[in-house]
């Protein structure tokens, strides 16, 4: 079995918000990976005295414990349990009601000898690689299926749209948020290979549209993630030089997040 795992910061000098993990137990029969792209806190606050990379690392390991020593566990419930125990971690010093309370985006997915599962939640990407070499991502398209007038402001999209009903999810305080995520199984024999990408990484495809998702997974492949996001980098700073807009974000760099597993 192959893995690589690449996390990079938008920042040097800012701590990086994603998380990442790779679970293989000692069985030898199976695994899992973790990928989660924390939300970044507005300038306002978020009624909690945590940062991101607090929330994201206890949510994330979290998960990574409840995956692999809970194999029977639908990795919904397993979803829903680590959002419950990081929320009680601090419920009594934070306001977890607040629509920015510390929250991030989630991929997982759990590989037994028999079947391969996925979760997806928010903008992040699952790449599946069939064993015919076909390749299928595996999206929660609803943030991006918001018109551009629904992102006007911040304020908007907290109030309209985040973690509500027509609009979109992320992992926060909620634990039933876990029923919202896309999720399936796939018979093991079929699949080649798992590329799990934050949307720092997915702005190869999605925003700089260097080549469709199977080139992305190419990419990765031959080259590895580190490959992906040093371009990634190179393609922000272009345009940065040439005074391109941002497409509507506001980070000209964000931490990028690639693990790449073969089955």
């Amino acid at each position: 079995m192959r893995t690589e795992l690449v996390s990079v910061p938008g920042l040097a000098d800012r701590p990086n918000e994603d998380f990442a993990s790779v679970g293989l137990p000692a069985s030898g029969q199976g695994g899992s990976l973790v990928v989660l792209d924390g939300v970044t806190p507005p300038r306002g606050g978020t009624g909690c005295l945590h940062s991101v990379p607090w929330y994201t690392g206890r949510l994330g390991g979290a998960l990574t414990e409840l995956a692999v020593s809970l194999p029977d566990l639908p990795l919904a419930e397993a979803l829903s349990r680590a959002i419950a125990r990081t929320a009680s971690t601090h419920a009594e010093t934070c306001d977890l009601s607040h629509p920015r309370t510390p929250q991030a985006t989630v991929v997982l997915a759990r590989w037994t000898p028999a079947a391969v599962e996925y979760l997806v939640l928010s903008d992040s990407a699952l790449l599946v690689e069939y064993a015919d070499g076909t390749v299928d991502a595996l999206l929660d398209d609803r943030l991006s299926l918001l018109p551009r007038t629904a992102l006007a402001s911040e304020a908007l999209v907290d109030g309209t749209y985040r973690n509500q009903e027509g609009g979109f999810f992320t992992a926060a305080a909620d634990p039933s948020v876990s029923a919202r995520a896309v999720t399936g199984t796939l018979p093991r024999p079929d699949v080649r290979s798992l590329t799990a990408l934050t949307d720092g990484a997915t702005r190869w495809v999605e925003r700089f549209t260097e080549g469709a998702w199977p080139d992305c997974l190419a990419l990765v492949r031959k080259q590895g993630p580190q490959a992906l996001v040093d371009r990634v980098r190179e393609l922000e700073l272009s345009d940065a030089a040439n005074g391109r807009a941002l497409l509507g974000r506001s980070k000209t760099h964000d931490d990028a997040t690639v693990v790449y597993v073969e089955l």
